[in-house]
């Protein structure tokens, strides 16, 4: 395959052996876990987790992620869209509440042929960090209950030292506006599990508060009626030898600035405990 999947547009040739470009993933899926996961918001996880399928490789690869180990160093194992599918079944019968695509995008033509030979009677999550084309977004269409997108950074300068994505900002507020169009207001069972809807998710970063202001100005601006999940989970972690600012957690200070803000700013959404800034929330990558 020749891919555009990312707004990164490489056009790099990807087989089954590997590719070149940005991810250089290759063109089978590559998981690291599938298991069911507890620690994403109430309306995902609920008492029975949400089926988590967490791909290797990232179109992003922040320099301080915590799943650096398959997000930058893509470990992992391949397997075809018909395996996929098979654990979508299996993750479903374990009572999953739905099943948790984490970081899709390089897959995305995988995961629509895995839905097309098994659509699970539960949602299917597009868990991303919100750097996506909306061309690739609108062939998910139909496939997708739920987005889950990160709104990282409110300064193109930011994006541009941390992630090398010197147009997050537009890019993502485009992405995030077709994912509505899509999924339009969040919908909730009666067991307060979310069927359908957009959450948007915001990492407080050490030393940038007002990063984080910026975001939530955003998304006040516009998209007031999408719930806000603000995370406050950073530990140091990935490649941040080169970056002083990143080399500690974040303060309680810093943490309650930034939910003042928001509290203030009226939107709807979760909060984040900052006991959640803990390694051992890491997943278990079994592969």
């Amino acid at each position: 395959m020749i891919c555009r999947l990312c707004p990164r547009n490489c056009r790099a040739e990807r087989d089954e052996n590997g590719g070149r470009g940005f991810c250089g993933l290759p063109s089978l899926a590559k998981v690291a876990r599938i298991a069911p996961h507890m620690w994403e918001e109430p309306p995902i996880s609920g008492k029975n987790g949400s089926g988590a399928v967490f791909f290797s490789g990232c179109t992003l690869r922040c320099v301080f992620c915590q799943n650096y180990e398959i997000s930058a160093l893509n470990r992992g194992r391949t397997i075809n869209s018909k395996q996929l599918s098979e654990e979508f079944r299996r993750l479903e019968s374990e009572g999953v509440h739905n099943i948790n695509l984490v970081s899709p995008t390089p897959y995305v033509h995988c995961i629509t042929e895995a839905l097309d030979l098994y659509r699970p009677d539960i949602p299917i999550v597009y868990n991303s960090s919100g750097y996506e084309k909306v061309e690739t977004l609108k062939a998910l269409e139909g496939y997708v209950d739920i987005y889950l997108p990160d709104l990282k950074y409110s300064d193109n300068a930011l994006a541009l030292e941390y992630s090398r994505a010197k147009d997050y900002v537009e890019t993502t507020i485009a992405a995030i506006g077709e994912m509505l169009r899509q999924t339009g207001k969040a919908e909730l069972d009666e067991d307060g599990i979310m069927k359908k809807g957009t959450i948007i998710r915001h990492l407080v970063l050490p030393n940038h508060t007002k990063n984080s202001i910026g975001v939530l100005d955003i998304i006040k601006e516009r998209f007031p009626d999408t719930p806000v999940s603000l995370m406050g989970q950073y530990t140091p972690h990935g490649d941040i030898k080169k970056y002083p600012k990143l080399q500690r957690k974040i303060t309680a200070r810093e943490y309650n600035k930034v939910k003042n803000y928001l509290f203030e700013s009226g939107l709807d959404g979760f909060v984040q405990e900052l006991s959640s800034a803990d390694e051992k929330y890491i997943p278990d990558w079994d592969y």
